[in-house]
């Protein structure tokens, strides 16, 4: 068993040093991605009076707007499409990790099948589920199984059986967790680079306010535009991250509760069957 977890958790550090570089990709393009929006997308000569992005954006076109928010728009649009990337990701990662069936109903037919003795059944039945919870409960049933032919009096039994189930949980739950702190770092990122653009804009305002004679209306709007733009996209970037962050922090607690409930009736029934 420990040859087996051994090459399971080199297989696993393998895998986590490919995603860490192929996460470092993903946010690069993400940034790249946010740059080419905001200069080809939102500077289109389209959005401006006369074509000319240097210009005042048209009346009412939310686009040039944005594009005179400046460069920081173009690092937040970056960020909210690191959001949108990393949380379809999570999403897809932990729906696959939480199998093909009710966990809940999952979980109270293994301890069913348990109770019955039907251990056979049981390894079955994870084998259709698949997922995290199926993973770990299939390796604490294997354990069950091979500890009946083993001369261990129970106690010793049960701690093996809870050694496994602990060494199947920490192969999972890096996969379950992975990138959740970029989600983290995003929610504080977003508010702060929004709050950049937001001094830059109210420095360009204040400036516009300070000229000699009449305040340059202009570069005032200007300044304004630039400070609410960069404030509501940190505002939206930070909120996404955080509705994201939460939604998948609350699956993996039910799929941890779900592999504690069941490792605590595989133990039970074997403590009920076997006696001390």
């Amino acid at each position: 068993m420990t040859n087996v977890s051994n090459e399971a958790v080199e297989n696993k550090k393998s895998g986590s040093g490919f995603s860490n570089v192929m996460a470092g990709v993903a946010i690069v393009a993400c940034l790249v991605v946010g740059y080419l929006i905001w200069e080809f997308v939102l500077g289109n000569s389209g959005n401006f009076q006369n074509g000319n992005p240097d210009g005042d954006p048209i009346d009412g076109n939310l686009l040039g707007m944005m594009y005179k928010g400046g460069i920081v728009i173009a690092a937040l649009i970056g960020l909210l499409t690191m959001v949108i990337v990393f949380g379809i990701e999570r999403l897809v990662v932990i729906n696959k990790a939480s199998g093909k069936g009710n966990n809940q109903k999952f979980v109270a037919e293994i301890e069913s099948l348990v109770s019955s003795n039907q251990i056979n059944e049981a390894i079955d039945l994870c084998d259709s589920q698949k997922g995290s919870v199926a993973n770990v409960v299939r390796a604490a049933l294997v354990k069950y199984q091979n500890v009946q032919n083993e001369n261990v009096n129970t106690t010793e039994a049960i701690e093996a059986i809870h050694k496994d189930i602990e060494e199947a949980t920490v192969l999972e739950m890096p996969m379950l967790e992975k990138n959740m702190i970029i989600l983290a770092t995003l929610v504080s990122i977003g508010t702060l680079v929004g709050l950049l653009g937001t001094v830059t804009g109210m420095i360009k305002a204040f400036s516009a306010l300070a000229t000699a004679g009449s305040p340059d209306s202009t570069e005032l709007a200007n300044g304004i535009s630039e400070a609410l733009m960069n404030t509501a996209t940190g505002i939206l970037t930070s909120t996404l991250a955080i509705v994201f962050y939460n939604i998948f922090t609350t699956k993996i607690d039910k799929l941890t509760h779900f592999i504690d409930e069941a490792g605590f009736a595989i133990t039970q029934a074997y403590k009920r069957k076997f006696g001390n």
